[in-house]
């Protein structure tokens, strides 16, 4: 990404609702798969928004964060602070043993790789036996916008083609639904009907009422997600695949 789009991201992902409920998503997985205490690595951590958020949830979950751009990593340091291990590297590539982790969380960061691929047999490798990976990625290839190319997209996900990626590495139980089903319109309505902005991607923080609702709608989908619903469509396709 631009580093405009990692400035914008460090100031807005600890308040805006998209991220909280991502999150939120991810701490429901951990804690039912990985239990109170685990290692795990933050594969793409970006500015440090998910560490900052569940390192304070539940600290006996240890945390590694990786990223390839040297902003985010100077940004996530400052912003999460001792004792998390954070390093500037890539994650087709990454630097640690195998089986050094309980789980790998790709949030978002797929999406961004020329060799997605690599990402998933190298998260594989890194796990555990019966480790976990759990991804995020953007939904839908025609959903193509603005967006996408503000912040460095390569490509958009159907939920049978992250499937199909996640079985090719060798994870087996993969569980995969989409996510944001409440706000889909509104992203269609915004990305396909009308001009893009002048200020890049759709990053930002919306009034304090907006951002309510959509906090509230998103964690009504992530609760019926936690307890094993699965939702049809939605701007982005969640899953989650264990290391047998």
């Amino acid at each position: 990404m631009q580093s405009a789009e990692y400035l914008k991201l460090a100031e807005v992902e600890d308040r805006m609702w998209y991220f909280q409920a991502l999150h939120g998503r991810i701490a429901d997985q951990l804690a039912a798969r990985v239990g109170s205490t685990g290692e795990i690595l933050d594969a793409g951590c970006g500015t440090g928004g998910l560490i900052r958020r569940l390192g304070r949830k539940l600290p006996g979950w240890r945390w590694t964060g990786i990223d390839m751009d040297p902003l985010a990593v100077r940004l996530a340091c400052e912003r999460v602070g001792e004792p998390v291990r954070l390093a500037e590297g890539s994650v087709t590539s990454l630097p640690y043993p195998n089986g050094s982790f309980d789980a790998v969380v790709s949030a978002d960061v797929l999406y961004h790789l020329d060799d997605d691929a690599a990402a998933v047999n190298e998260a594989f490798r890194v796990l555990r036996p019966g480790g976990v990976l759990i991804v995020n990625v953007p939904a839908y290839p025609w959903l193509w916008s603005y967006h996408d190319e503000a912040v460095g997209g390569r490509r958009r996900y159907r939920r049978a083609g992250l499937v199909k990626l996640l079985t090719a590495a060798g994870f087996s139980a993969v569980c995969a639904t989409h996510a944001n089903l409440s706000v889909f319109p509104l992203v269609v309505a915004r990305r396909k009907l009308f001009p893009a902005p002048k200020g890049g991607s759709d990053v930002e923080l919306q009034p304090a009422p907006v951002e309510a609702v959509l906090r509230t709608l998103a964690a009504l989908e992530n609760g019926w997600i936690r307890d094993g619903g699965g939702l049809p469509f939605g701007s982005s396709v969640f899953a989650v695949a264990t290391k047998a």
